[in-house]
């Protein structure tokens, strides 16, 4: 895979998983949210809303807890001179708790009585009140009953000693309003906390008055950072954001230490090139052969699947395939004439000078094999060691066919460049032979195609 690919594929992933990142903090955004807007509501009468236990475990609840100390008083109702004390005072606290880890931001609820009482006085928020006068039901709400008017308002009413009651028959009810002012804060309930709204009434004595019903209903102020998806996303922008801050600094030296190994490359080849520039300078028949043969050979790696980095050390290794000439005297490298089989044995004796030149060349794996095999025969009738057939490096077996080529298809001092046809007849009868079949179709392939001219 290209570097170029691997970079797209990794701005996808990226884009991805921060897409991904944010749905998940927009799917805990929009629990939260229908969370909050979600209205709740509880029910409580009998034992759960006169017991001062009851009900502690719930989400959030609400007592009828009656104070110790009451009072009676005569009520007259119908006037018939009643002095004896029929009635009695009742002081309740309606503590309202919030048993849970988030905030309740807003609560009302509706107290439903189940037969007559006289209200007189009620603490903390607000009262809307439903009562049933005279046939139709009469709404108002008393902001603070402890300084009502009582000519701002319709009730039913009853007064005894100074002080005015109203009258709150079965089914009526009370719509309670928490109040938020300096003094109260009843709203919002913060976590863990309650507030003790309460009023007074007058009920008959010897009458039980458990039979109310209250109605609760509340919404809570979740936070974000309460929803598990909340801490999901954070946790996966924390590492989308450390793996993205990882794969900047990487890149940012994986592309420095590239741009170091292509400065680097780039003085090996100058290096290598100048260095067979000065072999090729020995023989003025052969000049450019070196850099010929490396580009021939690159062709052929290439064709067989070579790329890269692979194909580059191919190259190189070509270039210095004649690197041991430098050890040949020029009166034989120049020689006009033909050699003598001494004369002979020393320009065979280039391919051994070479790989030894080559051996301590670590920074090109194998590079000693192109100069020391490419004059092997793939029939075994080579030198300098007779090898044969695969048991003769890839890279030599490559380096043969485009050496071969490039001595036919120059001129030298004791013939004529040969023909294109006979160049070709020549790779084709050598096949098998002096050549690896494979590598020669290869190049006669390439020879046909106009890739190699």
């Amino acid at each position: 895979m290209g570097r170029d690919q691997k970079k797209y594929r990794a701005r996808i992933n990226f884009t991805v998983s921060l897409i991904v990142v944010f749905l998940l903090f927009a799917l805990s955004f929009f629990r939260v949210s229908k969370y909050n807007n979600t209205l709740h509501y509880e029910s409580f009468s009998g034992e759960k809303l006169f017991s001062e236990d009851y009900g502690s475990d719930n989400d959030c609840t609400v007592n009828a807890i009656p104070r110790g100390s009451t009072w009676t008083k005569a009520f007259d109702l119908n006037n018939e001179g009643i002095t004896e004390h029929n009635y009695r005072a009742y002081t309740y606290d309606f503590p309202v708790r919030n048993n849970t880890s988030d905030e309740i931001s807003d609560f009302t609820f509706k107290l439903h009585f189940d037969k007559e009482v006289f209200l007189l006085s009620a603490w903390n928020g607000s009262l809307e009140f439903h009562q049933n006068v005279k046939g139709n039901e009469y709404v108002a709400t008393v902001p603070d009953l402890r300084d009502y008017n009582v000519g701002d308002f319709a009730f039913d009413t009853v007064t005894f000693d100074g002080e005015t009651l109203i009258r709150m028959n079965q089914g009526d009810y009370i719509h309670y309003i928490p109040s938020s002012n300096e003094n109260a804060m009843e709203v919002p309930l913060e976590p863990h906390q309650g507030t003790v709204p309460g009023l007074i009434l007058y009920a008959p004595i010897g009458e039980e008055i458990d039979g109310w019903v209250l109605e609760l209903e509340y919404h809570y102020n979740r936070l974000l950072t309460r929803d598990v998806f909340f801490w999901i996303s954070v946790v996966g922008m924390f590492l989308w954001l450390i793996s993205h801050a990882v794969y900047i600094i990487t890149s940012a030296q994986i592309k420095k230490y590239k741009l170091r190994h292509e400065r680097d490359n780039e003085i090996i080849h100058q290096s290598i090139e100048t260095f067979t520039g000065f072999i090729d300078a020995k023989d003025p028949y052969t000049n450019g052969h070196s850099n010929r043969v490396a580009e021939y050979t690159r062709a052929i790696a290439e064709e067989m699947g070579y790329s890269g980095e692979e194909l580059d050390r191919v190259y190189c290794i070509a270039l210095l395939h004649d690197c041991g000439k430098i050890g040949v005297p020029d009166s034989i490298l120049k020689k006009p004439d033909r050699l003598t089989d001494e004369e002979f044995e020393i320009i065979k004796s280039h391919t051994v000078r070479g790989g030894e030149i080559l051996r301590n060349f670590k920074s090109l794996k194998d590079v000693e094999e192109g100069a020391l095999y490419h004059h092997e025969r793939y029939d075994g009738r080579g030198y300098p060691e007779g090898k044969a057939g695969e048991e003769i490096p890839l890279i030599a077996r490559i380096i043969c066919v485009a050496d071969s080529f490039d001595a036919m298809n120059s001129n030298r001092v004791y013939r004529k460049k040969l023909t294109p046809e006979m160049i070709i007849e020549e790779i084709e009868k050598n096949k098998g032979k002096q050549f690896d079949p494979e590598i020669a179709d290869i190049f006669l392939g390439l020879l046909k195609e106009g890739k190699i001219k």
